[in-house]
């Protein structure tokens, strides 16, 4: 279980001088946005357990809207689906009813189950005085994944109950841990070790300062896609080795978060510009591909509706003002995605292992950078 990235923690893309625009928050994290939190259960291992066949290579990664309230407090919603071929538990209701209540879960395909089971009873413990009432409540977390058997013996199952809950225990706001961490431990990105990456976008309404924050668990794209600040970076660093030209067969979760007060329509047109964030890496959104995205905000706090009045009000951003927002979502993802490649360790190679998975080596990459002029 662990939040910020320790002292010796590879440099992120502006610690590099990769040219991204646009302001960002104070860490640089979806955590910029006050009151979401994140935590991380991180399963690394070398050998396998046994009875399995190969290394554990897993985690669990909690965030959590709203994260010191007592009580729960519904959060409006959007989502987008750009490719289907993965899950993310609860977006028929968001796309009905506009909201969902409690922590967002990221995990691995075969954790879905025990995720939501999990943490279902962590919300019944931790808002008791809420549910453990006669007011007939339900609760319907948003579970998300993505395919971590390359590198993870996926088949063990090995995330628990405790391992969820340890992630949502720990959750906390400032730096935020990037790379093989938490839901992103096992994961690859564009045929580099991928995992976990955040960044984030400062805003400014009449005066008023906003954020939106992202974080992605990165697990997509092929070798020759890759594309950084516009230089096919992936073209020049094929090495002929397997993991090089693997086909396509991860996904990708997008998380955002802001404090803008928008309506769940304008959420989900903020989930939807994600597409266009990843799309700026080179991913055209492969067919093996769960490229889902989750947009909440924390603005407009109010009771949960059963507890609510029959008319209540909310303030909302006027739609011909979003375009400042859209632009903060497509860059802040487009940045969180290579955030995540930058701060990975490579993974894999043991006897145990059918690859090693390298991490996307930073002298290389500048080398390209300085080349096509985006550095000095």
């Amino acid at each position: 279980m662990t939040q910020a990235n320790p002292p010796g923690r590879k440099p992120r893309a502006r610690d590099l001088g990769l040219p991204f625009s646009g302001r960002t928050g104070a860490h640089n994290a979806i955590t910029d946005v006050e009151g979401v939190a994140v935590g991380f259960t991180t399963i690394l291992e070398d050998s396998p357990r046994p009875g399995c066949k190969r290394p554990l290579r897993t985690g669990v990664t909690a965030i959590l809207p709203h994260a010191s309230s007592p009580t729960p407090i519904p959060v409006y919603a959007g989502v987008h689906r750009f490719n289907g071929n993965g899950e993310m538990t609860g977006t028929h209701w968001i796309e009905d009813g506009g909201s969902f209540i409690g922590p967002v879960v990221i995990s691995n395909t075969h954790a879905i189950g025990m995720a939501h089971h999990a943490t279902v009873k962590w919300m019944l413990e931790r808002y008791a005085s809420t549910y453990d009432t006669d007011d007939f409540l339900w609760i319907m977390p948003v579970i998300a994944e993505t395919y971590d058997g390359v590198l993870n013996d996926i088949n063990a199952l090995a995330v628990s109950e405790a391992d969820v809950r340890a992630a949502l225990d720990s959750a906390a706001g400032g730096p935020v841990r990037e790379g093989n961490c938490g839901g992103g431990t096992g994961m690859i990105t564009y045929g580099f070790k991928g995992g976990t990456g955040t960044a984030s976008r400062i805003v400014d309404y009449d005066g008023t300062a906003y954020t939106i924050g992202t974080l992605v668990q990165a697990n997509h794209g092929q070798r020759d896609w890759l594309t950084i600040r516009g230089v096919p970076v992936g073209e020049h660093l094929r090495d002929g080795t397997p993991q090089s030209q693997m086909q396509e067969r991860g996904s990708i979760i997008v998380i955002i978060a802001t404090d803008l007060p928008l309506a769940p329509h304008q959420l989900q047109r903020l989930a939807r510009r994600a597409a266009i964030g990843i799309g700026r890496n080179g991913t055209p959104g492969g067919n093996n591909s769960g490229d889902i995205f989750l947009a909440f905000s924390t603005a407009n706090a109010r009771p949960m509706l059963h507890r609510a009045p029959s008319r209540f009000g909310i303030e909302i951003l006027n739609d011909e003002r979003l375009d400042p927002a859209y632009l903060a979502v497509v860059d802040s993802v487009e940045e969180a995605v290579v955030n995540a490649m930058l701060a990975a360790e490579d993974a894999g190679g043991t006897p145990y292992d059918r690859f090693l998975i390298k991490a996307l080596p930073h002298p290389p990459l500048m080398e390209l950078m300085r080349r096509y002029g985006r550095v000095a």
